[in-house]
């Protein structure tokens, strides 16, 4: 993607429609017949990069798959060094992004987790591999979307079985209740202390 250059090279403060025509030799109006704005470039970026994520293919070992998915992408947000920048904003709305978390999920699934457990260990992930923690399922507001937007949205989310559970969990007033930056924070800071613990305790 010709945007994910120009970013490369200039960052996000460099990107925009004049010269992502220049790079593309075209005039810059003659993208709008392709995206409405920038927000909508922006939301491509996100696709573009973390399409760039490999996935391992699945094993018995749910540690090595996730290590394997977990490095993989470090390998392209060091690449890419605006990229959690983009993501942090734009959110995780996007095909290329459901199936990187739906591959998370299911690895985690499979591997015996929870979903209470696979949603705070997507949390732990996500900071760890983009920098920034974010609500997977935020909710815009109190009332519920009207019967065509919600049909529309169990039949988007049909095709990432693992996604659609944690979204009816942490939604409307499922178990889960709504993402709690301060609780997944301090959920990150026990692992990591904990982890320290128990090294400290073999390697004494």
């Amino acid at each position: 993607m010709a945007a994910v250059g120009v970013a490369d090279r200039g960052g996000l403060d460099g990107l925009s429609m004049r010269k992502l025509g220049q790079e593309l030799g075209v005039d810059a109006m003659a993208l709008y017949r392709h995206v409405r704005n920038k927000d909508d470039l922006l939301d491509g970026l996100v696709e573009a990069i973390v399409g760039q994520i490999d996935r391992p293919q699945p094993g018995d070992e749910w540690q090595a798959t996730l290590r394997g998915q977990a490095m993989a992408a470090r390998r392209v947000m060091l690449s890419h060094p605006w990229a959690r920048q983009v993501l942090e904003e734009r959110g995780t709305g996007g095909p290329a992004t459901l199936t990187h978390i739906e591959s998370a999920l299911a690895t985690l699934r499979d591997g015996g987790f929870s979903i209470e457990l696979a949603h705070h260990a997507l949390h732990v992930l996500g900071s760890r591999i983009f920098g920034f923690t974010q609500d997977l399922f935020e909710e815009t507001g109190p009332d519920e979307p009207p019967p065509e937007v919600a049909t529309a949205q169990a039949r988007a989310l049909a095709a990432y079985p693992r996604v659609s559970e944690l979204a009816q969990s942490v939604s409307h007033e499922g178990v889960l209740g709504r993402c709690d930056d301060d609780v997944e924070f301090a959920f990150g800071l026990d692992l990591v202390l904990d982890g320290l613990e128990s090294l400290r305790t073999r390697r004494r």
